[in-house]
């Protein structure tokens, strides 16, 4: 879209052809009152504060698009009168319990009745009774609710749950009277407030949905709150400390709110946390999973010594990726200076999906990032279990649906009703397990330029095709004529007679006939539906920007170079903008700092996992650490962006950087590293104190910087292998996490308590002999493990999944690397 110049109140801005007039206006420091609106989100009109005057004419700044010149004035004496009138009906029967209330002092009522200056009542009607709702996760008190449908937007637009709807409320009707009397957006506003709460579009009792309390962040009022922050704070008591979420690779901006635990101890705890909701929305684990901190006492001298004696005897340290930049390169210096393997086999697989991608991309990193996924009209999901492996590439993928219009295919072997409740321009493709090459060679096949793509790759895709002769019957209309008598008066006597005349009429007739259509073997090898040519034609109809977002699944496949190079030519040879999903929080950070080996050696230090001697920040090892909510430093996140996170609760023990020194390292604090980080891999020399984490007002991200994404040399070989014939069948299992759990981490917090166990969807019970609660074993040929039954209705079909949030179930250990395995499973 073309920039424009438009007139604010006497001063010129400039924005985008077709942005809305209050997003522009937000953009540029303007301010413009406005309740139902969410940046991100698409207008419901709902509270009609935001009026305007534009050209002369009165209009709603949330849906009225800026025009190039148009001249619009925020305030005149007819729009201030509208909006005191509709905040004094937001004031009818709402309760007067601001003293008690959890939003009181961050209430938009509160601010808005004051910036109005409403010290008066001038309607009323009788109140009905609107009964407080327990949604589980989510407190709904429909008595404050204003009806804004904040929540109804966001649910739908950005998260994708389409949880909630407005419900008839049963009041009595407005009186007649007011519709003379009261300027006419108030009472309209007034009319549709009147007759409607917010409700389950489930027809449920309780709220079924992945739980990420984005409708609790959004609400301007005390409406909606969540469960386990009721009654526990007054919001003016809290303070902020900005941070990193520390669960998954999105780095989603978050602020920890903290206080004192109570009167007898000051210690600090974390009482909810809190997100900038109108430019990122968080899942369940980064809003409720935040007390996963490591509480000691203090140092523990022999526990340390301890350690020391184990790094001086080991020749492996192990780790996950649930650590900081700064951690990662004081890993990494500790390989250098002693000659430690550093194993960490999932950041491994990323590493070397990551370089042999670069072989043929010739870039260090992909090109493109979430926020190219949001904008996008067109997106494709490959190896990745979306909702869960990253919520907010989950986020863009619908975002792509609603507020974009947009199209989207699914391919992924488990079925997924949340994907699916998209809407109807979503379209999933389970193929089996092992499929991923002809997944990625259909995409080739469809939307490459065939011109540029090397020619054996060209030549191998065109294998696929073959013409093939099929019968079609159709329908044609065959024109009939029959000879009629008809009575008609002869012009030269002025008689009637009767004469015989042609009539033509045309009959439907079917036909059979025999066409020549192109077979594409790489859609029936996928299993794709039948209309998936035809739907694909209507999906990309005026579609311009494509996004392609691939995952986990690829990096430990058995063919994960050859998926690596076929990913490359998609990016390279096609209008597509990729965007891989790092496994875990900050894979990506420790696969371009440290080197990584494929084998443990004869004694291994552990960090979060088990080793001969363990560090841990999960309280269960042989030395405490600190978790991430424990620290300063910096995580890398899928969008390539290195951001600072901060230490929201003290941690009285050792750190990393202490064991780090006493073996001969020398850093006062961990995040002298971060100028330290590698410049050749993109980071940059920055003091972690010079790091920003903010948004502007226009939605701009400045949060840390962006990795450079360095050119790779390499040899011209594009080449890329065939599909292998194999695929898995039988009894499947997925190696994948339920909505809201990452890790052990997760795991330990309050708020997020899940049971570990095989996860098996409706039908899959339904068609086994199983129930929800039965005890199995589960066999591969990997290993066996015993475990609960668990029904999941956030997932389809005969593949049933184990998670890894909980090492004690050992789910890894049935598994040989890639994410599906065929397994035995037996009632015990």
């Amino acid at each position: 879209m073309s920039n424009i110049t438009i007139n604010i109140d006497g001063r010129e801005i400039q924005t985008t052809e077709g942005e809305f007039i209050l997003n522009a206006a937000r953009a540029n420091d303007i301010f413009i009152p406005a309740i139902c609106y969410l940046t991100r989100c698409s207008p419901t009109l709902a509270c009609r504060i935001c009026l305007v005057e534009a050209d002369g004419k009165q209009v709603y700044a949330c849906n009225a698009k800026a025009k190039d010149g148009m001249n619009i004035t925020t305030s005149t004496e007819n729009i201030e009168t509208e909006r005191r009138a509709i905040m004094e009906v937001y004031d009818v029967n709402h309760p007067l319990q601001c003293g008690v209330c959890d939003q009181s002092g961050e209430c938009e009522l509160q601010n808005y009745t004051l910036e109005m200056g409403v010290d008066s009542q001038s309607y009323a009607i009788k109140d009905v009774k609107r009964e407080v709702k327990d949604w589980g996760h989510i407190h709904y008190d429909p008595g404050l609710c204003i009806v804004c449908e904040r929540c109804v937007t966001v649910c739908k637009d950005m998260i994708g749950d389409n949880s909630l709807k407005t419900v008839a409320r049963g009041a009595d009707a407005i009186d007649n009277e007011y519709k003379e009397s009261m300027p006419k957006d108030a009472y309209a506003m007034w009319n549709k407030l009147n007759k409607s709460v917010i409700g389950l579009t489930s027809g449920e009792e309780m709220l079924d949905c992945t739980s990420c309390g984005e409708c609790a962040s959004v609400c301007p009022v005390g409406a909606l709150v969540d469960t386990h922050f009721m009654y526990e704070s007054n919001a003016w008591e809290l303070r902020q400390v900005p941070a990193t979420c520390g669960h998954c690779s999105a780095g989603c901006q978050i602020n920890y709110d903290i206080k004192h635990t109570d009167i007898e101890n000051s210690d600090d705890k974390i009482y909810r946390v809190m997100n900038e909701w109108n430019y990122v929305s968080l899942c369940g684990a980064g809003r409720y999973g935040y007390d996963y901190q490591n509480t000691v006492e203090g140092k523990d001298e022999t526990a340390f010594a301890a350690a020391l004696e184990a790094f001086q005897k080991a020749d492996t340290i192990e780790f996950t990726s649930t650590i900081t930049n700064e951690e990662a390169l004081i890993l990494q210096s500790l390989k250098e200076k002693f000659g430690y393997k550093l194993v960490n086999n999932e950041a491994k697989s990323f590493q070397t999906f990551l370089n042999d991608y670069s072989e043929v991309s010739g870039k260090s990193l992909y090109g493109s990032d979430l926020h190219e996924a949001h904008a996008a009209d067109f997106i494709i999901s490959v190896g990745t279990a979306l909702k869960s492996d990253n919520p907010n590439a989950r986020y863009a993928f619908n975002n792509s649906m609603t507020l974009n219009k947009g199209a989207g295919l699914y391919f992924h072997p488990v079925k997924d009703p949340v994907i699916e409740g998209m809407g109807k321009n979503v379209m999933s493709i389970n193929h089996a397990p092992l499929q991923e090459e002809a997944v990625l060679y259909l995409l080739l096949d469809l939307f490459a330029d065939k011109s540029k793509l090397p020619a054996s790759v060209a030549e191998y895709i065109a294998s696929f095709h073959s013409e093939k002769t099929i019968t079609v019957e159709e329908t044609i209309k065959e024109k009939v004529v029959e000879i009629v008598k008809v009575k008609k008066v002869n012009e030269e006597t002025g008689e009637e007679e009767e004469v015989e005349e042609e009539k033509s009429t045309m009959v439907p007739k079917k036909v059979s006939k025999e066409v020549q259509v192109d077979e594409n073997r790489l859609l029936e090898i996928l299993g794709a539906p039948a209309n998936f040519t035809e739907s694909l034609e209507k999906f990309l109809a005026k579609k311009e920007n494509f996004s392609l977002i691939v995952g986990p699944d690829l990096y430990t496949h058995p063919n994960a170079k050859n998926l690596a190079r076929l990913v490359a030519l998609i990016e390279k040879y096609s209008a597509f903008k990729l965007v891989m999903i790092p496994s875990l929080t900050n894979t990506l950070g420790v696969s371009l700092i440290c080197e990584l080996d494929d084998a443990k050696g004869s004694y291994t230090v552990g960090y979060n996992t088990k080793g001969d001697f363990t560090l841990s920040a999960l309280g269960n090892g042989d030395l405490d650490m600190p978790a991430l909510n424990q620290q300063e430093g910096t995580l890398t996140s899928i969008d390539k962006r290195v951001n600072p996170t901060n230490a929201a609760l003290p941690h009285k023990g050792y750190v990393l950087n202490d064991i780090a020194n006493a073996l001969g390292l020398a850093s006062k604090y961990t995040v002298d590293y971060t100028q330290k980080l590698p410049v050749t891999k993109g980071f940059k020399a920055e003091l972690f104190d010079n790091l920003p984490n903010h948004y502007e007002n226009d939605g701009t991200e400045v949060r840390g910087y962006v990795l450079e994404n360095k050119d790779v040399k390499t040899t011209g070989d594009e080449s890329v292998e065939a599909i292998s014939e194999a695929k898995l069948e039988g009894t499947l299992i997925y190696l994948a996490n339920p909505v809201r759990q990452f890790t052990e981490f997760t795991n330990k917090t309050t708020n997020l308590k899940e049971e570990a166990g095989i996860y098996m969807s409706a039908s899959f019970l339904e068609s086994s002999d199983f129930n929800e609660g039965d005890m199995v074993k589960v066999k591969t040929e990997s290993g066996e493990v015993s475990t609960k039954i668990i029904s999941d209705n956030k997932i389809e079909g005969a593949i049933a999944t184990l998670p890894t949030f909980d090492s004690n179930l050992n789910s890894e250990s049935l598994f040989s690397g890639y994410r599906f395995t065929q397994a035995t499973i037996q009632g015990v």
